[in-house]
C-alpha cells in the first residue's frame, strides 16, 4: 500500500470531488481516479460511492479516514525526527476558537522566529476542534477549557484567562430589557455558549428568541445595530465599549471565568515545529494575561 494513495484518499475524502483534489493535487483527473481504484483494490474494499453530483465515503471509507490520517501524520513526524530541533521545518495545522483576541501576538512571534515552517490557522468551536486534533487533522488548537477538553489522550496547557460578560446595544438599561431581545449565540459546541446555557438555567431565564451567528464580526455588527444581545470576552469588546457603542454587564464569577488553552496529542512524538510553538506560548503568555476592570455588573 503506497502512502501516496493514502494521501490522495485522504484530499479526495475532504474535497468531497476527485475533480477538486486534482487541482489540489496538482494531479490529473484520470491520475487521481487510478489512484483510488488501487487502494480500493489493495483494500478489497469500495471507499466512495460514485454518482452524479459526485462522491461520498462509504461506510468502509468512513471507518478507514481515521486510520489514514494518523499513518500520514506519523509519516510526517517520521521525516522530522531527523531534523534540527532548533531550526524546525515542515508543517504545523493549528487551529483556535475565533474569539482570541490575542492569539497574533503568539502567532507572530512563532512566525517571526520560525521561518522554515509551514504554519496554518484555522477555526472553529471547542468540540469541533478537540476532534480534529484527536483525529489528527491538526498538530494543536485554542480552545476553551471545559468537561469536553478533559481528555486522557489530550495535553492541556493553559494560556490564559477571560472574562466573559453580556453585552448590548446602548439602548438598554436592565436585565430585564436584555431579554426581550434575541439572544445571538455562537454554534454548538462552543464554550462561551455553553457557559451563558448554564447561567440561564441556573436563573430559570428563556429567551423569548435564539439566534445563531456564525462569527464574532457579525455577532458584534449585530449587536451594536440592536438586533439583540451576545455572550463574549470582555477582552473582544472593551474597545466598542470604550467609545461607547454597546453596553458591558459582568455575569457571577462562576459563569463568567474562562480559561483558553492550547491542546495537543498526548501520545504522540512532539515534532520539533510543535515544540517550538509550545515554547513560544510558554515565553509570552504573561503578558497576554491581562486584567480588565467591567462597568456593569448583574447580581
Amino acid at each position: 500500500m503506497n502512502i501516496k494513495d493514502l494521501m490522495i484518499f485522504q484530499t479526495v475524502a475532504n474535497a468531497g470531488s476527485i475533480n477538486k483534489a486534482a487541482e489540489q493535487l496538482k494531479y490529473v483527473q484520470s491520475n487521481v481516479t487510478s489512484r483510488i481504484q488501487k487502494l480500493e483494490q489493495d483494500l478489497d474494499t469500495k471507499v466512495f460511492h460514485r454518482h452524479k453530483r459526485g462522491i461520498t465515503l462509504t461506510n468502509e471509507g468512513e471507518a478507514l479516514l481515521p486510520y489514514v490520517q494518523k499513518i500520514i501524520s506519523l509519516t510526517e513526524e517520521m521525516k522530522l525526527i531527523g531534523a534540527s530541533s532548533g531550526n524546525p521545518t515542515g508543517k504545523l495545522d493549528i487551529a483556535s476558537v475565533e474569539t482570541v483576541i490575542k492569539l497574533p501576538l503568539i502567532l507572530s512571534a512563532y512566525i517571526e522566529q520560525y521561518k522554515k515552517v509551514d504554519l496554518t490557522l484555522s477555526t472553529g468551536v471547542t468540540a469541533e476542534l478537540k476532534e480534529k486534533v484527536l483525529q489528527y487533522y491538526l498538530d494543536g488548537a485554542f480552545v476553551t477549557k471545559s468537561t469536553i477538553t478533559n481528555d486522557p489522550e489530550l495535553v492541556q496547557l493553559d494560556v490564559f484567562h477571560e472574562k466573559l460578560v453580556l453585552i448590548s446595544s446602548n439602548k438598554t438599561n436592565s436585565l430585564d430589557e436584555l431579554f426581550e431581545l434575541p439572544l445571538l449565540r455562537f454554534s454548538d459546541g462552543c464554550g462561551y455558549r455553553a457557559k451563558l446555557d448554564e447561567w440561564l438555567q441556573d436563573q430559570t431565564i428563556t429567551p423569548k428568541k435564539v439566534m445563531e451567528l456564525g462569527t464574532l464580526e457579525t455577532t458584534l455588527g449585530s449587536v451594536i445595530s440592536g438586533l439583540g444581545v451576545a455572550y463574549v470576552p470582555y477582552s473582544a469588546v472593551k474597545k466598542y465599549e470604550t467609545k461607547k457603542q454597546i453596553k458591558c454587564y459582568k455575569l457571577p464569577k462562576k459563569y463568567s471565568q474562562i480559561t483558553t488553552v492550547f491542546i495537543y496529542r498526548k501520545s504522540d512524538y512532539v515534532t520539533p515545529a510543535l515544540q517550538k510553538f509550545i515554547e513560544t506560548i510558554e515565553t509570552i503568555k504573561e503578558e497576554i494575561n491581562d486584567n480588565v476592570g467591567l462597568t456593569h455588573s448583574i447580581k
